[in-house]
């Protein structure tokens, strides 16, 4: 067995995990501890096909991966042969522009900025304390879902308010899902080289959904803010929209501007529009059926996500890749249609046949269209990987 990485995701109630050996090419182990935090938490393991529950007595992060040394312990072969550790980190605020081996000044750079991702640093910090005092010896490194969007200039990462706020608060665009971005824009120079020297849109579509522009490389502008509450309307979540809007729900429904941002946050996006789920699967089967709310919320999430696509290509030179990622990106033809009917303007047309298939990579562009249109599943625990072997071996 070759040298392996674990993979920590640690989310606010959740944590996600997986052994990559082979270089990350080849998944050994992966699962996932869900409702932490709650009585009814449990821990998933999931290797060579055959799943295996427990339950968290604790339902904490730290039980969790407290849970996955045991269960690594008791198979020596795959715990002899882990060579470093590797966490996910979703906000790296400007202090942070690429991954990083941790120690104590990096656990306090992420604890700095974790007023900007209040759910998920501390979660993050945990596992990162408990994953050092469990593996001794055992490097481990920080990955930044912000650390892809810190090539945006100033103009596109700048808010408009009074310059102080951003000097003293560092209140400005940061943008996410950058590891997934990173892959991508690696994948697809894979399967076109050019690609890294021309301009890529990304749309990375899921309960969160963002999309970013690349320009040779390099990040030039991507739809998520501050938090992950700006841009695209999402699952639960609304998206960009008059910042009024926040106090005018607080005074009508009588609650605090904490509550009201909870409604923006939790109860909207598609579950908002539909009243019924912020699944694209159940969507998508109510709609068939003929639920009307069900097609308006999948309409209106496309419609905002061409917008934003178009927005974002504003800081290319050119547009010559599209390309769809993300649970509802990789699997929903009726969203990516959508979309790309929005889209004709710019020369942008897909193959109603190629879109119709599922479950690989491949290029689902019409021959009128001027622009390649991709379905390139992502693969973040992979990149996750390969930095932290790239950092262990420098």
């Amino acid at each position: 067995m070759s040298d392996s990485i674990l993979v920590i995701n640690c989310g606010s109630s959740s944590l996600k995990f997986a052994v990559l050996c082979d270089e990350g090419q080849s998944v050994l182990l992966e699962g996932i501890a869900d409702r932490l935090g709650y009585t009814n938490s449990t821990l998933t393991f999931k290797k060579d096909g055959n799943k295996e529950s427990i339950h968290l007595k604790e339902g904490t992060h730290k039980s969790a991966v407290a849970e996955i040394k045991k269960w690594l312990s008791d198979r020596p072969a795959i715990l002899d042969s882990l060579t470093g550790i590797g966490h996910r980190v979703v906000h790296g605020g400007e202090t942070f522009s690429q991954s990083v081996l941790i120690d104590q000044s990096v656990i306090d750079g992420i604890a700095e900025c974790a007023n900007f991702a209040p759910l998920h640093s501390p979660a993050h910090i945990i596992g990162m304390n408990v994953a050092i005092e469990l593996f001794p010896g055992i490097p481990q490194v920080a990955v930044f879902d912000t650390a892809f969007h810190q090539t945006l200039a100033a103009e596109q990462y700048l808010y408009p308010i009074p310059m102080a706020l951003y000097r003293q608060h560092h209140f400005r665009k940061y943008g996410f899902h950058g590891t997934s971005y990173r892959y991508i824009s690696r994948r697809l120079a894979e399967l076109e080289p050019n690609s890294l020297q021309q301009g890529v849109l990304v749309a990375h579509l899921g309960n969160g959904a963002s999309t970013c522009a690349i320009n040779k490389g390099q990040s030039t502008d991507t739809s998520m803010g501050i938090t992950p509450l700006e841009g695209l309307m999402m699952g639960t979540r609304c998206g960009s929209l008059d910042p009024s809007l926040l106090s005018f729900i607080a005074e009508a429904e009588g609650i605090s501007s904490a509550d009201a941002l909870d409604v923006l946050n939790k109860k909207s996006g598609l579950l908002g529009i539909s009243e019924l789920s912020n699944d694209c699967r159940t969507l998508e089967e109510a709609m068939a059926l003929g639920n009307e709310q069900a097609k308006l919320a999948l309409d209106m999430f496309a419609i905002r996500t061409a917008k934003y696509l178009v927005s974002a290509a504003t800081t290319l030179d050119s547009i010559d890749h599209l390309v769809f990622t993300g649970g509802i990106g990789e699997n929903s033809s009726y969203v990516r249609a959508a979309i790309c009917q929005q889209l004709k303007a710019f020369n942008i047309y897909i193959d109603g046949d190629k879109n119709s298939l599922r479950g690989a990579t491949m290029s689902i562009e019409s021959k009128q269209s001027h622009v390649k249109v991709w379905i390139i599943p992502t693969n973040e625990e992979l990149m996750i990987a390969l930095d932290t072997i790239h950092l262990i071996r420098q």
